[in-house]
């Protein structure tokens, strides 16, 4: 007898509590191998293929393409066993696996994790495959009647996560007379739960339309949309539908959502301030030519990122007040000895910040490696979540862009960030005489707590000496 497992969507580290789901890699029926990817996430930090720690063949899978799924919500279930090869039931979908769901032969729902099976011995990050699985309760079915109608493959009413094919209806007057039940909320899904905390939605006055009384996504986005219907045909010369103004709605989520919520946080508690200054970095240029020319045709190029990056570790090592954070909670601000310097790459998911680690202690040959292979792996969507987290300086080469200045907003929680415009011709004058040059604006935004601007003006004052005359480095080699 096959043994039907519960796969949930592992802890991917970092703090992460949800991911999308961007391309499922298997279908149901489909035999799976032990560590196979099944599923291919998003988070907020970095796109990851998932392994299932079971081998067998897949009887249901959870969340549609595009959704957002909770840690430990269900992504699969495997039948495990001598008759794995009788898929017992069929794709499902849901919130944070509040829908989709599994019988088996028997009818007798999905069976104890923690059984006889093939499991696996990778880990993900925060998440060990080979532990022994979380118990969970045997739920018996629910009865159908012979008109239930099977929802995904699945007879709707069967299982812990079944969808139900029509949704209750109460009378106005039996809604408004009921009371909030006493005891726990039915509701497994967390999204669920913070959807109605972020629209107000009082849980306890919902009647679940999920089996048991489970209270489903849509039940709170029903709730949402009658509590909002009331308030706008009430208000006096209400704005004509969205849908005649054209307008088009994008959800704040994943990478995206991420990006929002750290940049409105950093305004909210970085007092930050910003100054510039002009640079000719001609002398610059032509030492990167230099070096690149000594190397030989076979030797990687040094690119001017590495560059400004060597540059900005000599500079954080006189002034460190600048590689540091502030303890909020503690009053107190915490300066780093590692310097890990993060850089802007801008990819089709959107902006990320890869981080090249102990910054400090490498040479501008070994930046520069870092740097490409780092920009590489944003490209293909290959970064770890670990490659993009930690960083303790941030620069910005916003050059790239054909712009000469901006005031960035400060990668909380870090207290400076230096952005680099695009390096173009101008007049300038030179060693007494006008001439054409090649010139660039620096800007260093920093959180005024760390320091003041007496630092701050030191620190870009000496990057910006660098740029002019490479050679001032070689008074701290």
């Amino acid at each position: 007898m096959a043994e039907v497992k519960e796969f949930t969507l592992p802890d991917l580290g970092e703090g992460l509590t949800e991911a999308e789901v961007v391309r499922w890699l298997v279908e149901v029926g489909e035999v799976v191998a032990v560590d196979q990817p099944v599923v291919e996430v998003e988070t907020a930090k970095a796109m990851v293929e998932v392994p299932c720690p079971y081998g067998g063949v897949v009887t249901a899978r959870y969340g549609a393409e595009g959704e957002e799924l909770a840690v430990g919500a269900p992504l699969l279930t495997v039948a495990v066993g001598a008759d794995a090869s009788a898929p017992a039931g069929a794709e499902g979908s849901g919130s944070g696996g509040a829908d989709g769901g599994v019988a088996d032969a028997d009818g007798a729902g999905v069976a104890e994790d923690g059984g006889a099976g093939e499991t696996s011995g990778a880990v993900l990050v925060g998440y060990g495959t080979g532990a022994p699985p979380a118990r969970r309760r045997r739920v018996r079915p629910t009865p159908v009647s012979p008109a239930a109608t099977p929802v995904n493959g699945v007879a709707s009413g069967y299982g812990r996560h079944a969808v139900t094919p029509e949704v209750p209806v109460r009378a106005e007057a039996e809604a408004e007379a009921a009371e909030p039940a006493p005891g726990p909320v039915p509701v497994i899904s967390p999204l669920v739960r913070r959807l109605a905390r972020q629209n107000g939605v009082e849980l306890r006055t919902l009647t679940g339309s999920g089996p048991d009384g489970l209270i489903l996504r849509a039940d709170v986005e029903r709730a949402i949309e009658a509590a909002a219907a009331p308030a706008a045909s009430a208000e006096p010369g209400a704005a004509a539908p969205a849908a005649d103004a054209g307008e088009v709605r994008i959800p704040l989520r994943g990478l995206r959502g991420v990006v929002a919520d750290k940049m409105s946080r950093s305004r909210r508690e970085i007092p930050e301030a910003t100054c510039w200054v002009d640079v000719d970095a001609t002398g610059l240029l032509a030492a990167r030519r230099a070096m690149n020319a000594a190397g030989g045709p076979d030797t990687p190029k040094i690119s001017l990122l590495a560059l400004l990056a060597r540059i900005c570790t000599a500079a954080l090592a006189r002034y460190p007040e600048l590689n540091a954070r502030v303890d909020t909670d503690a009053r107190e601000i915490v300066r780093l000895e590692r310097v890990h310097i993060g850089f802007a790459a801008q990819t089709d998911r959107g902006l990320v910040v890869p981080v090249v680690r102990d910054a400090h202690a490498r040479s501008a040959e070994s930046l520069s490696e870092e740097l490409g292979r780092l920009t590489g792996a944003a490209r293909d969507g290959s970064l770890t979540p670990g490659e993009l987290t930690g960083s303790t300086f941030t620069l910005n080469n916003y050059g790239v862009f054909g712009v000469d200045g901006s005031t960035p907003i400060i990668n909380h929680p870090e207290a400076a960030m230096l952005g680099v415009g695009r390096i173009v011709p101008k007049p300038w004058v030179h060693e007494g005489e006008l001439a054409v040059r090649q010139v660039t604006q620096l800007s260093l935004t920093f959180d005024h707590r760390v320091c003041d601007g007496g630092v701050a003006g030191g620190f870009l004052r000496y990057v910006a000496d660098c740029v002019e005359q490479p050679a001032v480095l070689l008074r701290g080699v």
